[in-house]
């Protein structure tokens, strides 16, 4: 029986070694290959070269290009446009949702990432974005 994630690709965006490590293996096991990121700049280099199904952006990203930035960044490039972007973050401010859906966040995972919930997610958003085509 097939996986359900096999042939999609996962970008995923922390600056946490621990947790590119913990998605890896929730996603691994259902067959998606995940490949990781530390910073937005590589984010934004990875997604151009990568073409990732989908990307798991953390929010909160050191450096000059925080998540929101590197997700502006990507969106703003025609052949990424398409790829749905969850923003990975702890907040539950509604404002800073707001901030994440306006700069072109698809929806959230929230951190502590839920090892159950995360691969629902990831699935849900990649038929939503494979049904448009």
């Amino acid at each position: 029986m097939e996986k359900e994630g096999a042939g999609k690709k996962i970008l995923v965006v922390d600056d946490k070694e621990d947790s590119r490590v913990l998605v890896r293996k929730v996603l691994g096991r259902r067959g998606y290959e995940v490949i990781g990121a530390g910073t937005g700049e590589d984010a934004i280099n990875m997604a151009q070269t990568e073409l990732p199904d989908l990307i798991l952006m953390d929010i909160r990203l050191p450096g000059g290009i925080d998540g929101l930035e590197a997700t502006r960044r990507i969106k703003a490039l025609p052949h990424l446009a398409y790829i749905p972007i969850l923003a990975m973050t702890a907040s539950v401010r509604p404002e800073d949702m707001q901030r994440a859906l306006g700069e072109g966040c698809s929806g959230f995972v929230r951190k502590p990432i839920d090892i159950d919930e995360l691969p629902k997610q990831v699935a849900e958003h990649i038929a939503h974005t494979s049904s448009k085509d």
